[in-house]
C-alpha cells in the first residue's frame, strides 16, 4: 500500500467531486434542455471540465504513487482538442440550416427519453 500525503488525498478528492458535479450537471442539462443550441452547451462543458477534472485527479494520484500517467495525459489532450471543435461544428451546422431558409423540424411532441419534463 502506498503512503500518499494527506494534502494530495484532499486535492484528489476535491478534483473528483468537481469532476463528478460538472458531469452530473452536464448530463442533466442534456436531458432537460430542448433546443439544439441549448442542448449543445451542456455536454461540451461537462466533457471538458468534468472529465478533465476526473483525469487530472487520476494523474495526480498516479504521480503521487510513483507511477507514470501518460495515458491520462493523452486522453485529456485529445478531449480538450476535440470537444470544443465538435461543438463548434454542430453549432455551425445548426446556424447554417436556420439561415439557409430551411426551417429545422420541430422537436417531437411526445414526452420521450430525449427530454425530461416534470409532471
Amino acid at each position: 500500500m502506498t503512503d500518499i500525503p494527506f494534502l494530495i488525498d484532499i486535492l484528489v478528492a476535491t478534483l473528483l467531486i468537481i469532476g463528478a458535479t460538472f458531469t452530473l450537471i452536464g448530463s442533466y442539462g442534456l436531458l432537460k434542455l430542448d433546443q439544439p443550441m441549448k442542448r449543445l452547451h451542456a455536454p461540451t462543458k461537462a466533457s471538458t471540465l468534468g472529465v478533465g477534472s476526473l483525469l487530472l485527479a487520476s494523474m495526480i494520484h498516479a504521480f503521487a504513487s510513483g507511477e507514470s500517467s501518460l495515458h491520462e495525459l493523452l486522453v485529456m489532450a485529445f478531449l480538450f482538442v476535440t470537444a470544443p471543435i465538435s461543438g463548434n461544428f454542430i453549432a455551425k451546422v445548426h446556424l447554417h440550416r436556420q439561415r439557409g431558409g430551411k426551417e429545422l423540424p420541430a422537436p417531437p411532441a411526445e414526452d420521450g427519453w430525449a427530454t425530461y419534463s416534470e409532471k
